[in-house]
């Protein structure tokens, strides 16, 4: 695996790399870099398996981290190429002409952190949540609480019980 991270360094501007040849390995690019460089491990590098695309909302740092993991099932090797992309106005370069399932966690991605990724087919048709207006919900500065006591009425809580003792009296209900 370090060879490939390597390679990815010798070609773009990596910005940090970690191998760890147990578990998996990442290599932390330019947004820019994102598509060329999944490419590359598509087409030279034997990551033909795309896995998955995840987000981390930075809100402290005003940042999206994007997280593309892949896998070279020759080498039985996972590799990780993370960037990060400013909150405000969160676009991202499309990677759905490389793995053409990449598309619904764009998708996704958008509808949840409002991240867009133009070209992407289906980007902004809904995902999950058919008719939300509302902030992306998985956004960290989305304030669930507010929104359920706002939008549910407010239900009375169910009567709490000991689990001990709730337990006793359902296997012995005899025994007082």
């Amino acid at each position: 695996m370090k060879e490939t991270i390597d390679i990815i360094k010798k070609q773009f501007n990596a910005i940090g790399s970690k191998h760890d040849p147990d578990n998996l390995s990442w290599v932390h690019v330019e947004k820019n870099d994102v598509v060329p460089v999944l490419s590359l491990m598509k087409h030279q590098l034997g990551f033909t398996h795309f896995v998955l695309l995840t987000v981390v909302d930075w809100i402290e740092d005003g940042e999206f981290q994007l997280n593309y993991l892949l896998t070279n099932h020759e080498k039985h090797a996972d590799l990780a190429i993370r960037c990060y992309i400013p909150r405000d106005n969160a676009e991202m370069e499309t990677a759905h002409h490389l793995w053409q399932h990449i598309a619904t966690f764009q998708r996704e991605i958008k509808e949840m952190y409002g991240i867009d990724f133009p070209g992407s087919p289906r980007v902004d048709e809904s995902f999950i949540l058919e008719g939300w207006d509302e902030m992306p919900p998985m956004r960290r500065d989305f304030d669930t609480k507010k929104y359920s006591e706002e939008t549910y009425f407010p239900r009375p809580r169910p009567e709490s019980k000991d689990p001990q003792e709730h337990m006793k009296q359902k296997m012995y209900p005899d025994e007082e």
